[in-house]
């Protein structure tokens, strides 16, 4: 019966005699439930570790033959028994004979466990998927991340109920069009797909759009729901990391030098100028702040995890040599990487900590377009006409009266933009303060470097001492 599985993956045991037992499941569940073995059935003879061989090699067979529609095995079968000096026909192995049961799992498992990994990797493309994945689930295509970030962006402040998959789905791919994903296999990119999860009638679109990869046989035994769960989780997280990205970037470009200059408010009260240009400052200078913060974690994230994980991930995939390693692999990756972005359940304190800074960013995109629409349309009021110089003393009056109405708006716009802006800074300071307090907290040793990355001239650690003091 050993022989029959191993090289033929036959089981045979009418009166349920044999340590390997067989159960009707899923194609997608074949490998990991399909088969299993009997404790109480094992021969005195054979080892543990080998009754474990010997399980695998004839599941890599059954799962070649039922989830890859391979016929391949056969021919591997073949050498392993030439290999070894018995048949692939019955009989050849008496009871007992623990060196040549031995001798020939071991070239069995050798030639079916090859057969099969390169079944994966050359015939399903195991690797460019999981390299897919990490583009487009990951974000790791950066022009495809940013592309689709500009056109999907506008759409996604609206509310959830009235966003349609169909027109988000038209987005993706004028985003794989636009970038260097269109050269991508077609197979993988028809595999990416929009997903809008379930949502209230109070969510808008950036907290319902995500992105699924869909896994088809035999590689949904390594991509399971589970797997794809995890991917899913990873997804948001890093979407919402590039929101906030996207967020400051569109700051700058409203804020870049040259666009607003003292000098076109020469006709402004010197109170109200001060007052525009301390709101100015004070806009840049909490800038800097969030920037400093948001690329440093970026930089973590995108190199310390993604591309850490995926360097080691690609080493263990060379080094694998059964289905089995090949699962664990790509189970380690995962949760690192889970682990690493703060997903896991031990981090859900910092996570939460960092979300808040995250949303005091987006709040504070809001009030910096706020502020200087407002000070664009004070800009455009204040100008004064070359023609306005010939003007009766009349019409001078009455345009004077105009500019002292226009300054005094401008100054409790100011007064108020200024206040907005004071409170989200001190809101900012102490979140960033608690995410900090809490980062040399973390067992990961990466952590405690991001922490020295965010605080390298000790700027926010003598904050926090400054604190505890007053």
């Amino acid at each position: 019966m050993v022989r029959s599985w191993v090289l033929e993956g036959e089981l045979e045991d009418t009166f349920g005699e044999f340590f390997v037992v067989g159960q009707p499941v899923k194609v997608d569940l074949l490998w990991r439930e399909g088969y299993k073995l009997h404790p109480g059935m094992l021969p005195s003879f054979i080892s543990p570790s080998l009754a474990q061989r010997i399980l695998r090699t004839g599941k890599s067979i059954n799962f070649l033959r039922v989830c890859c529609d391979d016929h391949g095995w056969a021919d591997a079968a073949s050498e392993a028994a030439a290999a070894s000096g018995t048949t692939t026909r019955r009989g050849g192995l008496g009871y007992g004979e623990t060196d040549a049961l031995e001798h020939l799992v071991a070239e069995a498992a050798k030639r079916i466990d090859k057969h099969l990994l390169d079944v994966l990797y050359k015939r399903y493309k195991f690797k460019e998927h999981c390299l897919a994945i990490k583009r487009y689930l990951l974000l790791g295509q950066g022009d495809f991340v940013q592309y689709l970030m500009d056109i999907v962006g506008p759409k996604l402040s609206e509310p959830a109920n009235n966003i349609s998959s169909f027109e988000l789905a038209g987005f993706l791919e004028a985003a794989i069009r636009a970038s260097n994903a269109q050269y991508d296999d077609r197979d993988m990119l028809d595999r990416l797909k929009v997903k809008m999860m379930p949502h209230g009638s109070g969510d808008r679109g950036w907290d319902v759009f995500s992105l699924e990869y869909e896994a088809r046989a035999p590689l949904d035994t390594v991509f399971t729901e589970s797997v794809l769960s995890k991917y899913l989780r990873v997804f948001n997280f890093l979407w919402k990391l590039k929101r906030v990205e996207h967020a400051l970037i569109g700051i700058w470009k409203t804020m870049k030098p040259n666009c607003i200059t003292s000098n076109s408010f020469v006709k402004l009260q010197a109170s109200v100028k001060l007052q525009l240009l301390s709101a100015l400052r004070r806009c840049q200078v909490l800038w800097n702040e969030m920037n400093h913060f948001v690329t440093n974690f970026q930089y973590y994230i995108m190199f310390e995890v993604l591309e850490v994980s995926w360097c080691n991930f690609s080493k263990e995939m060379e080094a694998a040599k059964d289905l089995d390693d090949l699962l664990v692999a790509h189970e380690k990756y995962l949760n690192f990487i889970v682990g690493k972005s703060l997903l896991g359940e031990q981090s859900q304190t910092i996570r939460k900590s960092l979300f808040v800074l995250f949303e005091l960013i987006l709040r504070f995109r809001s009030h910096a377009d706020r502020l200087y629409e407002g000070i664009y349309e004070l800009q455009i009021r204040t100008k004064e006409p070359g023609r306005e110089r010939n003007k009766t003393q009349e019409s001078s009056s009455w345009i004077s009266e105009g500019r002292k109405a226009i300054t005094q708006r401008a100054g409790e716009f100011l007064q108020s933009m200024s206040q907005d802006m004071d409170s989200i800074a001190k809101e900012y300071t102490t979140s960033l303060d608690a995410f900090l307090s809490l980062l040399p907290l973390q067992q990961s040793v990466d952590l405690k470097f991001l922490f020295f990355r965010l605080d390298f001239t000790e700027f926010y650690s003598r904050l926090h001492s400054k604190g505890k003091e007053s």
